[in-house]
């Protein structure tokens, strides 16, 4: 996994004379949620009290940490988020900030005295760039850009800033032909990539570098000018976009420099070097045609780090860690005989090793890799996830902790250390307070010889000897995870509270289990991975606390592919069904969908090439081809803000089951796109699901 009036160079609406001010008194600011737990339950209104913490990040001189901690407000139907402080040893936690507006984006500055951070501007009504002490006070705006600043670094020497901001798209519009046509909503298309993920195209991000100074920011400029490429990358690219030298005289970033069919079918992003002084850009990366990203300056700027993809259109390719010598331009995998890939990366401040953290056989551990013999060291790896890395020093880290029983919480990690210390207990009383499922992880046989790593789930007050009814949880990407994850829409303790024992599988097509298992997805659409869906269904069948009459199957995205192909092919495996914005057409999805290169590559090309035995293969595997075999009961959920899979793959698989004789619901957010993001609307999707599951399971 979004806004704009036309900002360019010299018609940046450069800065105008001031911010704003603070915010309006009649706003609502949400504060952490009053909630009573009743017997231990978890509801889905206590699932949406939990705080969210996200962003922790060390002072320079490591004695401190700033974050932000939002809390939802069900009423107002919004989450708002706010800025702490405290000391790397836990201590002394204080609030910085109390506004209407969410902070973001937080960076030390000025050797550690101040913080800059984005907040919405009540005058222009988009997000700013704003400075305060670390005391929180002092707050004050710096920028005034019409658009907004949608992400923002501050150079190391502290004159310049680089910032993300929405400019119009280069694709303008006839005029002539909307002459007199005031109220038309019509849209002219003539390439792809008029969509994405939840919008329409009509704006793109661009790098400005402008001067930054305590009185303000000024003399920005467009170092892509007249360029029809986006940076940040959409959907979800921001500030790990940049990356200055430690010099502050260039600047490092990321773009895929393509439009229309060629940006849909490609992943080929790269890195650039704007040199400050010259104003010439330089590309990085020209040989490479897979994703290069995240890229990060060694302390003393001799060496540059970025994750890299080899393959061309393969978004979930192995993540290389890459090295750069920036004299030499001489490049190193430091990851080649490594199988398995970093997900983030933090400099130590000594230069000599990079930290992160990485998928690993069912959970996300720390580690740390020597950039010198690129011998690899485990920090921290526990039944848990581990992310957002930050280095204090070549033997501590700041990261944050989440599992399936618990969400973020702020820890600290060190080598030749082997307990984790927590610093933050957002959550504990309200965890104390929960009665939660045991998690227990097993080794399920598969249909080719092999053994699947999968997580078990049991309810809370857990009875051996009594029959319960069991899911099959199926997950989405499809090259996704199932590690010790959160989420506040497939929450593993919510539906154990609810009386249910969970499977989930890491089936084929994930990673953390090396690069061959993770790939074979791919081509293999209703292959070996679904054969690793039924060899998880039957395991949980077996087990003597589980009534295998009383089994259902569950799912998002590819999950909800999942459950929809599962839905012709169990042979009564399963008693009810749940799909949430799955592909139910394949041959429609290949067409529908905005970033062609997923489904050119994973589905194996075009339906309509009948000399291509891969891409057969995939369509006639399609889900809509199996409806005459469709037994179980079937909840489908779609948003229709959701350009990835489209509303009308759900719509039709709900059309179908109706028409098949099946007992069949949807559930329809209008204003939600792949997820369902709004309080009130998560609210509601739990119920749903819940009472569903209910009438066909208990």
């Amino acid at each position: 996994m979004k806004k704009n009036k036309f900002i360019m160079g010299a018609l940046l609406l450069p800065l105008l004379a001031s911010c704003g001010g603070e915010d309006k008194q009649n706003e609502k600011i949400i504060e952490k949620p009053d909630v009573k737990v009743e017997n231990g339950m978890l509801t889905p209104e206590i699932l949406e009290a939990f705080g969210r913490i996200s962003t922790a990040l060390p002072s320079p001189d490591g004695s401190k940490i700033i974050f932000t901690l939002s809390y939802e407000d069900i009423e107002e139907n919004k989450a708002n988020a706010e800025i702490y402080i405290m000391n790397t040893d836990g201590s002394d936690m204080k609030r910085l900030t109390t506004t209407a507006s969410s902070e973001s984006n937080l960076q030390w500055i000025d050797n550690g005295n101040k913080i800059a951070f984005l907040r919405k501007d009540d005058n222009l009504k988009t997000p700013q760039v704003h400075i305060m002490n670390v005391d929180g006070s002092g707050v004050k705006c710096l920028s005034a850009v019409e658009s907004g600043i949608e992400c923002f670094v501050i150079s190391p020497d502290g004159s310049k800033i680089v910032y993300g901001s929405p400019i119009k798209d280069f694709n303008q519009k006839d005029e002539k032909l909307f002459e007199g046509l005031p109220k038309t909503t019509g849209r002219v298309v003539d390439d792809l990539m008029y969509k994405h993920w939840d919008e329409w195209v009509t704006e793109i991000p661009h790098p400005f570098i402008a001067d930054f100074s305590f009185d303000g920011i000024k003399d920005a400029k467009d170092i892509m000018e007249g360029e029809p490429y986006e940076c940040p990358m959409r959907p979800f690219g921001g500030a790990e976009s940049f990356a200055w030298a430690p010099d502050s005289k260039s600047l490092v970033y990321v773009s895929r420099k393509l439009k229309g069919k060629d940006y849909s079918f490609s992943t080929d992003s790269n890195l650039y070097c704007y040199n400050i002084e010259t104003g010439k850009t330089e590309c990085l990366t020209p040989e490479n045609p897979g994703y290069d990203t995240d890229p990060a300056f060694s302390p003393d700027g001799t060496k540059l780090a970025w994750l890299s993809m080899p393959t061309a259109k393969y978004e979930s390719d192995k993540k290389r860690l890459m090295i750069m010598d920036v004299k030499s331009k001489e490049q190193k995998d430091l990851t080649a005989n490594w199988d398995y890939w970093p997900e983030e990366l933090s400099w130590a401040p000594d230069g000599q090793s990079i930290w992160f953290s990485a998928y690993y056989e069912g959970v996300a551990p720390v580690f740390k890799i020597n950039v010198s013999t690129c011998a690899i060291d485990t920090i921290a790896n526990e039944v848990c996830d581990f992310a957002g890395v930050k280095a204090l020093n070549d033997k501590e880290a700041i990261v944050l902790r989440h599992s399936m029983r618990y969400p973020n919480e702020i820890c600290k990690v060190a080598q030749g250390q082997k307990e984790t210390t927590q610093l933050t207990n957002v959550n504990t009383e309200l965890l104390s307070q929960l009665k939660l499922g045991e998690v227990k992880k097993v080794m399920v046989p598969t249909t080719d010889g092999k053994q699947m790593t999968s997580w078990v789930i049991l309810p809370p007050d857990f009875d051996p000897n009594k029959k319960y009814p069991a899911i099959l949880y199926c997950q989405g990407g499809p090259q996704s995870a199932v590690s010790q994850f959160w989420s506040y829409r497939w929450n593993f303790m919510i539906m154990a509270a609810n009386g249910y024992v969970i499977i989930a599988p890491n089936r084929r097509g994930v990673p953390g289990f090396g690069e061959e298992w993770n790939r074979q997805i791919s081509g293999d659409y209703g292959g070996q991975n679904m054969k690793d869906y039924l060899a998880a269904a039957d395991y949980i069948a077996e087990q003597p606390y589980v009534d295998k009459t009383k089994i259902g199957a569950i799912g998002a995205s590819y999950g909800g592919f999942s459950v929809y192909w599962l839905a012709g092919h169990h042979e009564g495996r399963f008693a009810a069904l749940i799909a949430h914005a799955g592909i139910f057409n394949l041959e429609a999805q290949y067409l529908e969908t905005e970033e062609m290169w997923f489904a050119d590559f994973d589905l194996g090309g075009p339906y309509w090439d009948k000399s291509n035995a891969i891409a057969q293969k995939t369509y006639a595997n399609s889900p809509h081809l199996f409806v005459n075999n469709w037994t179980a009961p079937i909840l489908v959920t779609v948003g229709e803000l959701d350009y990835r899979i489209l509303a009308s793959q759900g719509m039709m698989a709900f059309n179908a089951a109706k028409m098949h004789g099946l007992e069949t619901e949807m559930l329809v957010f209008p204003d939600e796109n792949h997820w369902v993001l709004k309080p009130q609307n998560a609210i509601l999707w739990q119920r749903v699901f819940f009472r569903f599951l209910d009438k066909y399971l208990k």
